[in-house]
């Protein structure tokens, strides 16, 4: 996924196939990845500590892990 750190809103949106995520925090001392494990957390109905952080700490480029949602 792509992530906006520093946006006026937040947002989880698809963009030609990828997922585009935009939160408000700026990206210091983590903030902005917590948010946004948060805020997709948030938008799929689940628990934080659901959402694995694979890759892409520091990054713009972030790689989750979401368990399988039942039906």
């Amino acid at each position: 996924m792509r992530v906006t750190p520093g946006a006026r809103s937040e947002s989880v949106t698809i963009v030609d196939g990828r997922v585009q995520v935009k939160v408000r925090a700026k990206p210091e001392d983590g903030k902005a990845t917590e948010a946004v494990i948060a805020l997709v957390a948030a938008a799929l109905g689940i628990a934080p500590s659901h959402v694995e952080m694979l890759r892409g700490a520091t990054s713009r480029e972030k790689l989750l892990r979401i368990p399988m949602l039942p039906d």
